[in-house]
């Protein structure tokens, strides 16, 4: 591996992350602010899933910052001092989570820090596509003038646009919308009429019905399994003939046979960002049977890929960094359980002396039950502390007895909690 490696000013005065491998292309501000923290950065934008492995065994990196690079659990498995692994981006789709989690390795992205730049494309898209403006200019310049037929736009003003995905990207292309006086309406899991209502969006309970209603529909909703083919051929074939489509977040969102017959069948005009057949780097030959269709028009997924938009992702890695290395807390985290098998809760009140946790902990231990979850607040004064460690089950009376046995222990508790796995 042939990467860059500039020493920060004080690594060694970093309680958290020294050593941060970045591959794919971040913007100088990360660089330098990674640097800033006292961070040793090995930057190597030509990294792929195929190098990667290597990389991280013979660098070690304490942190790992990537972009686009898949992250296999061989990779995250390569050396044992990787503890981090932040996403210069939203998706997380590329990066093996699960194995992540099995070795106690925190994910982290960076949402919502390109919405501007990807809602930015996609009404790019959208205006191409009403007034057919690649075609022009094709046309322009082969030197033929056909203002009859291009000028038959049926126009934005007034029509209703579909918001699919009211994640950052969606709520700002809704913002957008409203300016270009469209009714905006939206369909995105988990949501609700009072939710929509308060971005400006009237609610869809269905795909299908926001299908039915919109003259446009804008894709953003996160990659991954649970989204692949959302869009298919009920929710093609429900668009109103020579209806707009626009996707700019994956290209297995959409069916791509539906698509082509819909396009084909009811007329529609789309716009894209992102394709079901995509280089793994970012520069190479390009394969798709979707960008021969007349209809279609796209882009290089350079969504997210203005100097704006990659400088406030950059900035953000940042701040995850700093705040894991200064106070241990990860922003943005992504992989940690949202429930845990606890159904009991420890409460021990103590004075804040050492070894007071580890009686606790060996206590427990012998009657083998797993500390799930804990925290330990300590008051003003530093003299006392209090402990709320979540366990798989309850104590016995004896194991609460010889956790109260230890003198600097002022009270042990136990209250029982709904089980939530």
């Amino acid at each position: 591996m042939t990467a860059f490696v500039t020493p920060g000013p004080s690594a060694s005065n970093l309680a958290g992350p020294a050593k941060v491998l970045v591959c794919d292309p971040v913007a100088k501000a990360g660089l330098d602010g990674l640097r800033g923290l006292g961070c040793t950065v090995m930057n190597d934008p030509a990294l792929g899933e195929e190098t990667l492995e290597r990389a991280v065994r013979d660098t070690a990196p304490d942190v790992l910052v990537i972009g686009t690079t898949p992250v296999t659990a061989a990779a995250i498995e390569a050396s044992p001092r990787l503890s981090m692994i932040v996403v210069a981006g939203t998706s997380v789709e590329h990066v093996d989570t699960a194995a992540a989690s099995r070795r106690g390795i925190f994910v982290a992205n960076c949402p919502g820090r390109n919405a501007t730049a990807v809602a930015e494309l996609a009404w790019g898209l959208i205006l191409a596509c009403d007034r057919r403006i690649p075609e022009q200019g094709a046309e322009l310049r082969a030197g033929t003038w056909d203002q009859a037929r291009f000028g038959a736009a049926a126009g934005l003003h007034g029509r209703t646009l579909g918001i699919v995905g009211l994640g950052p990207v969606g709520q700002e292309t809704a913002r957008i919308g409203a300016a270009f006086g469209m009714e905006v309406i939206c369909w995105s899991r988990n949501l609700t009429e009072e939710k929509a209502l308060e971005h400006g969006c009237g609610y869809c309970a269905s795909l299908v019905n926001l299908a039915k209603l919109s003259d446009v529909v804008s894709v953003s909703v996160g990659g991954g399994e649970d989204t692949d083919n959302l869009l298919n051929e009920k929710f093609l074939a429900a668009l109103r003939p020579g209806a707009i489509l626009v996707n700019t977040s994956r290209g297995a969102v959409i069916d791509q046979a539906a698509l082509a017959n819909a396009i084909r069948t009811r007329g529609l005009r789309v716009g894209l960002d992102v394709w079901a057949n995509e280089p793994e780097t970012s520069t190479g030959t390009f394969s798709d049977p979707m960008v021969h269709e007349p209809a279609v028009i796209g882009t290089h997924h350079v969504g997210a890929l203005t100097e704006q938009a990659q400088r406030a992702v950059a900035e953000e890695v940042v701040r995850v960094v700093r705040a894991w290395a200064e106070r241990g807390h990860v922003p943005n985290c992504v992989n940690r359980a949202v429930a845990t098998p606890a159904t009991a809760m420890l409460a021990v009140r103590h004075l804040n002396r050492p070894g007071v946790l580890a009686h606790v902990f060996y206590t427990l231990g012998q009657g083998a039950i797993n500390v799930e979850e804990m925290e330990n607040i300590v008051y003003a004064g530093g003299e006392a502390a209090l402990a709320r460690i979540q366990l798989d089950q309850a104590p016995r009376e004896e194991h609460l007895a010889a956790i109260r046995t230890n003198p600097n222990v002022l009270s042990a508790t136990l209250s029982m909690i709904a089980r939530r796995m």
